[in-house]
């Protein structure tokens, strides 16, 4: 009988999209529970429909009031720890450095629960990892598989260079916080450009709710253009090669995952990385990249082989 695996990734888009090659190499070997927020569904339908769901809205994953504990969904949080223990996981991992994430496999009842330890957080885990020599999200998810035992294909070998010639190029011009959001004049900017070269421009912003017809919208795409956001690792995991316009983060920490993919990083600045909020008025790392800036290495990225 395999054994049961409790799998967290309680956050966006991107951070699922990075653990979804750990999730389908998982299925081989397990018999495999997310826990994730509700957005999960289209995206294991996809990508690993073996998985099976449990949704968890965590209300530490807000941008704002996360840690306003009168406001925090008590009794949701008491049935959810029900059901997993009602599963009896023989093995729960987690990602994420988050002594949070630590405290719900132990609260699942795993036997054995597999970690990077934060803060005393180890005292929650039975083992502890250290942490990757790669500091990429997509490097502690391989270093936990590594682990077990199991092999994560890299990227580089899961995709092949695009050889299309429809020239069908994807921007998403939302975030899902501002401070990682470039004027949406520039990229209607850039989408001047690109087409004057004579490439097919889909323009999509946050008003596109509906995660199906984003990932259908993604799939056509030859080439994606974006925000350091969900949309461009979702780009990635469809094997569409991604720019990707940083500010407040670094690529190292979260580039998409895909062999031609490339970015240009905001100005330096000492807070960097900064995760919820700016330590300014307005992040001037993002909002200072120039449309002509970001078109003088777009240019190069859009030719390369």
């Amino acid at each position: 009988m395999s054994p049961r695996l409790l799998v967290t990734e309680l956050w966006g888009l991107g951070d699922l999209a990075l653990a979804l090659p750990f999730l389908q190499a998982a299925t081989a070997h397990a018999t495999v529970t997310l826990l994730a927020k509700p957005h999960a569904v289209p995206l294991l339908a996809r990508f690993a429909p073996a998985v099976e769901l449990v949704p968890l809205t965590a209300p530490w994953t807000a941008f704002s009031g996360k840690y306003r504990l009168h406001r925090w969904p008590w009794r949701e949080l008491a049935r959810v720890r029900r059901d997993l223990r009602a599963r009896h996981f023989d093995l729960a991992v987690s990602a994420r450095p988050d002594p949070r994430e630590h405290a719900l496999l132990a609260l699942a009842g795993a036997r054995r629960r597999l970690g990077f330890p934060r803060t005393g957080s180890q005292l929650l885990l039975t083992q502890s990892l250290p942490e990757p020599s790669r500091p990429h999200r997509a490097g502690h998810w391989r270093a936990l598989a590594a682990t077990l035992g199991w092999d994560l294909p890299d990227r580089a070998s899961r995709f092949s260079p695009s050889t299309s010639a429809l020239r069908r190029l994807v921007i998403h011009a939302g975030a899902g916080h501002p401070v990682r959001q470039w004027p949406v004049e520039r990229f209607n900017e850039i989408a001047l450009r690109l087409r004057a070269e004579g490439w097919q421009v889909i323009m999509l912003d946050d008003a596109l709710r509906d995660l199906g017809q984003l990932l259908d919208t993604l799939a056509t795409a030859d080439r994606f253009i974006g925000n350091d956001s969900g949309p461009g690792h979702l780009a990635a995991l469809l094997g569409v090669p991604t720019f990707t316009i940083f500010g407040p983060q670094l690529p190292e920490l979260f580039a998409p995952q895909h062999p031609q993919a490339a970015w240009i990083e905001g100005a330096p600045c000492p807070y960097k990385p900064c995760f919820d909020t700016c330590h300014f008025p307005a992040p001037h790392c993002l909002l200072d990249l120039s449309a002509d800036a970001v078109w003088s290495r777009v240019q190069p990225w859009l030719s390369a082989k």
